[in-house]
């Protein structure tokens, strides 16, 4: 298991101080999620704070794009210093075309699906994908509790992965927490995106011990 704590949980105010603090206790990845005001209805940041945070950490750089047009922004968020790229495939009519300007960049790719968007869609897209990241909660809100049926959707996507003999990450994001994530790993997810469960614990790194406690 690989643990991508999100941003949106941390201090604004001291976003290089929190982003030091997870990396310290064990974090893997950095989730970053970038919201446009109309893919989702939230703002939140871009590029610049991305290229601002990446001198301060070694910690992969997990970019998920919740921006309509990805195409567009592509290659400034590769500038900012992102290490891996999703983008929504409900977002852009060329996701294919996307995915490959990402690995040929020399980043990984990876694309995501929303609760209500068929696990199948995806499927054509796998040989191009070093992860998928499975919604679990509608994309642009925190604090919602996750939806059990994408737990299904993961399940048709590890079995399409093991099929197809790919090595391809699953990651989930959205309302995993101590009474969630069992089942969520049990479904085939590899990649957990937490949020305040660690920037917002008095000692993140007892935080992610638990969670990779759970994993056994």
């Amino acid at each position: 298991m690989k643990i991508s704590p999100s941003l949106l949980a941390a201090d604004f105010a001291n976003l290089a101080a929190d982003v030091a603090r997870v990396e310290a206790a064990g974090a893997d990845f950095l989730h970053l999620d970038v919201m446009d005001g109309h893919f989702v209805p939230n703002i939140s940041f871009g590029a610049p704070v991305i290229g601002a945070l990446r001198p301060h950490s070694k910690l992969l750089f997990d970019v998920h794009l919740m921006i309509e047009c990805p195409e567009r922004y592509i290659a400034d968020f590769i500038k900012a210093g992102a290490d891996s790229i999703t983008i929504h495939v409900e977002s852009t009519e060329h996701p294919d075309a996307i995915l490959k300007a990402i690995k040929e960049a020399g980043l990984r790719a990876a694309v995501s699906v929303s609760p209500k968007t068929p696990i199948e869609t995806i499927f054509p897209l796998l040989p191009l994908c070093d992860m998928v990241l499975v919604m679990t909660v509608e994309p642009g809100f925190g604090g919602q509790k996750l939806i059990p049926a994408t737990l299904d959707k993961v399940r048709g996507l590890r079995a399409e992965i093991e099929k197809k003999g790919l090595s391809v990450d699953i990651e989930a994001d959205g309302g995993i927490n101590d009474t969630t994530i069992a089942d969520v790993l049990k479904a085939g997810v590899n990649v957990i995106v937490a949020g305040s469960s660690i920037f917002g614990a008095a000692d993140p790194a007892s935080a992610i011990a638990d969670m990779r406690a759970l994993e056994q």
